[in-house]
């Protein structure tokens, strides 16, 4: 018998939005992007700008909910402090569970930030001591752990690969996606593709774009009066392993991220891991798909090379992971990336997904690095 702890209560995600992402979008700033996706999303919702207090804006890579909230008029509001991402979904259906706020507008957009094309994107690379004197930067951070997870348990550069093909070849069918039409992919084309960072080849890398997304929560109760189509959030836990790019990103200290976050999502939840129907799992790395469903207790440590190769993960499998494309394939526009992972969930439930839809989709798994959230048909 499962146990359903406590945990946010009646809260719904009512309204998602995704701008056009692209590569570049010319004449397009942070800004118009991110006013776009917030008009989107409460115009999905069925509510305007007006209903909200409760602010949590990303404008390209800086904080920007208080000067947003304070512009759009609003007189008082709670305020969201996490970065706009899965994290940011739990904190904002906490405080909606805890009465500090009615409906919470989460958004994030970026244009023109990535200029430099002969260097990896500047978030990558924020000024740090390891960054400036030895060329750390974030293909390499992850390139370590999956090193350190070869030599632990033998998973092999072409299990890596196989999870790349299969997350870009949702992108190549997805129309809505950076790398629509570029594939199909195979394990192959992956390995020959050129090597970034040992065992990371460039197809297993996550690409680097300009888009926007935005979403709005309530609760249930208020929801029911609005015309936007509710997903229930059932469960949903969040943690945090240290500064990134100042400590040594070890296996052992990084390793199992978001284990306690999915231990407490699911116990809230009180479902089992086997009740979910799609996994919209943070790709960054092709690697971090085997390393969270190692985390996520999908499998056991050290199986996680051999439990994506066993057809699990496709678009036809028991658990259909980022079915849009994701990072590697749909979008990785930076911080609203993160959070896109929640709305392919939510249209995913919704059965509204532009591909690869799951029949009656009743429960999702969304997740970043660091944070868990499960959705579930309401």
């Amino acid at each position: 018998m499962v146990v359903r702890r406590q945990g946010p209560r009646d809260v719904v995600v009512v309204g998602i939005y995704q701008t056009k992402q692209a590569r570049q979008l010319p004449g397009e700033t942070s800004i118009s992007l991110t006013v776009q996706a917030v008009n989107g999303a409460l115009a999905d919702a069925g509510l305007t700008l007006s209903d909200v207090d409760g602010f949590n804006v990303q404008i390209g890579s800086a904080p920007a909910g208080n000067d947003f909230a304070y512009k759009a008029g609003a007189p008082y509001y709670w305020l969201g402090r996490t970065h706009v991402s899965p994290d940011a979904v739990v904190e904002a259906a906490l405080a909606i569970s805890a009465g500090h706020c009615e409906v919470a507008l989460l958004s994030s957009a970026q244009a023109g930030l990535y200029t430099d094309r002969t260097s990896t994107a500047p978030w990558t690379r924020p000024p740090n001591e390891f960054i400036e004197t030895w060329g750390l930067h974030t293909p390499a951070e992850w390139a370590l752990l999956a090193q350190r997870h070869m030599h632990l348990y033998g998973t092999t550069p072409e299990q890596a690969a196989h999870v790349a093909a299969v997350v870009r070849n949702n992108g190549h069918i997805n129309p809505e996606a950076v790398y629509y039409g570029r594939g199909p992919f195979t394990p192959d084309d992956v390995l020959s593709s050129r090597v970034v960072a040992w065992p990371f080849h460039l197809l297993d890398c996550s690409m680097t774009c300009e888009g926007g997304a935005a979403m709005v929560l309530t609760s249930a109760d208020r929801a029911r009066d609005l015309k936007g189509t509710p997903v229930r959030i059932i469960g949903a836990a969040a943690e945090q392993w240290g500064p990134e790019y100042t400590y040594p990103p070890t296996y052992e200290r990084k390793g199992l991220l978001g284990r306690r976050s999915a231990d407490l999502a699911f116990g809230q939840a009180g479902i089992r891991r086997e009740d979910v129907d799609v996994l919209e799992i943070y790709d960054n790395f092709s690697w971090e798909i085997i390393r969270a469903l190692e985390a996520f207790r999908y499998c056991d440590l050290g199986e996680g090379g051999d439990f994506v190769t066993s057809g699990v993960i496709e678009p036809n499998g028991k658990l259909p992971i980022s079915t849009d494309g994701g990072l590697l394939s749909y979008s990785h526009s930076g911080g609203s990336q993160s959070m896109q992972r929640v709305i392919q969930a939510v249209r995913q439930l919704r059965g509204t997904s532009a591909v690869n839809q799951v029949p009656n989709a009743q429960l999702a798994l969304a997740a970043w690095s660091y944070s868990v959230v499960l959705l579930a048909r309401d």
